[in-house]
């Protein structure tokens, strides 16, 4: 399978059907993320209990890769300390920039199958958007 194949495999199989895409009763952090560019639109929900994310969800509508990106976000922030939350965070942007190490990459799990997203400018906002939503929840930008 080449990586276009598996790119396309992956953001379909968490578009389609997102483990994460549904609302909480009880979240600790709500906030909303927009793309105006393209119409992405998120309200993003976490659980933190003791400085650790013990659940989160997303409902919204947008694009393919902008629901999947968020969907994989939960999948590798759920269980961590808000700080390795924001950790991963920043290696998926610095991803996107083409300035993580290949060992940071790999730890973003299927998430780093949105590495090539640099090379469609149009989609980088689309992918960032879950990522940047949770960095600023976490940072006390939430409602």
């Amino acid at each position: 399978m080449d990586l276009k194949e598996m790119y396309r495999e992956i953001v379909n199989e968490h578009n389609l059907h997102p483990a994460h895409k549904h609302g909480l009763d009880n979240p600790t952090l709500t906030l909303r993320g927009v793309n105006p560019s393209c119409g992405d639109d998120i309200t993003l929900q976490l659980v933190v209990e003791n400085d650790v994310i013990t659940d989160g969800a997303y409902v919204g509508q947008g694009c393919a890769i902008s629901q999947a990106s968020a969907d994989m976000m939960l999948d590798l922030v759920i269980g961590k300390t808000k700080d390795e939350a924001l950790k991963v965070a920043d290696i998926f942007m610095r991803m996107i920039k083409n300035e993580a190490t290949d060992e940071e990459i790999e730890s973003l799990d299927e998430a780093a199958a949105l590495q090539n997203i640099s090379h469609m400018p149009a989609r980088v906002k689309c992918a960032q958007l879950g990522w940047r939503t949770m960095d600023e929840i976490i940072k006390g930008g939430e409602n």
